[in-house]
């Protein structure tokens, strides 16, 4: 029997400084593969060689990864600095049209670190470039030295609003989770909930009012290790069984995964 067909959203990226390349992290796939239960195929995020209309009859679910570009603040009406950091253009003119689109038609995503943002920004919030330059918050950066365990390591808690979706799913109010990005939400979106906290009230799990399907993101990495995380699979899995059930011709599949 076929799997469901999950698109993973890839990044611009340069091999060598010098070949251009699109990327996406091997640990996605096997998340993806192995945990959600589906087949993971990397989308070259650029409207030259996709489309929204598209991608949308393509594939089952999407996941919205991580990356070291961030979105670019004229998305949500600010202009760029140098905190801002990197960009990807052209991962910008498609996940934000695509994470609109799914919304409406309740197609099942999860959005990861840049992904959790990108929600965000699609949905009519803003970001903080940089958000250990806050008064009160800590450094949720990717620590610059280490081995990749040390990098991808448990952090901080994340406190979730009791009786939310994420409650639901990971049957807890308190999780663990690493931390590895310098964005984060600075006006939430009108549709964005925000169901989890860091303890310097960084907002780290979302989901989207009313959406008809699967929309979930959060600011951590679930996918590092996610089979045997047991906050990353229960979410992983989640995500499979709409994934699951879009293929199979459900819809509305957001409370049935939970």
């Amino acid at each position: 029997m076929a799997r469901p067909r999950v698109g993973i959203i890839g990044n611009s990226y340069l091999i060598n400084d010098e070949y251009p390349a699109h990327a996406g992290g091997t640990m996605n796939s096997e998340a993806v593969a192995e945990v959600a239960g589906a087949m993971p195929l990397l989308i070259p995020a650029d409207p030259r060689f996709v489309s929204v209309p598209e991608l949308l009859d393509s594939f089952d679910g999407f996941l919205f990864t991580g990356g070291r570009p961030n979105v670019h603040p004229e998305e949500y009406g600010e202009a760029a600095t140098e905190a801002h950091g990197a960009f990807d253009r052209a991962r910008d003119a498609i996940a934000l049209p695509l994470i609109r689109a799914l919304v409406e038609r309740g197609q099942p995503f999860f959005g990861i670190c840049r992904g959790f943002q990108e929600v965000n920004v699609a949905l009519g919030g803003t970001l903080h470039p940089e958000i250990r330059d806050l008064p009160g918050r800590m450094n949720h950066r990717m620590p610059p030295d280490g081995t990749l365990e040390e990098k991808f390591a448990l952090r901080h808690k994340v406190t979730l609003a009791e009786g939310g979706v994420f409650h639901r799913l990971l049957g807890a109010t308190e999780v663990m989770t690493n931390t590895l990005h310098g964005q984060g939400i600075k006006t939430a979106g009108p549709r964005i909930v925000i169901e989890g906290h860091a303890p310097d009230g960084t907002p780290e799990a979302i989901h989207v009012a009313d959406a008809p399907g699967f929309a979930l993101a959060v600011q951590w990495h679930p996918e590092y290790r996610a089979a045997c995380d047991p906050v990353s699979r229960p979410l992983f899995e989640a995500f499979g069984r709409a994934v699951a059930a879009w293929a199979g011709g459900e819809r509305s599949a957001l409370r049935k995964s939970a």
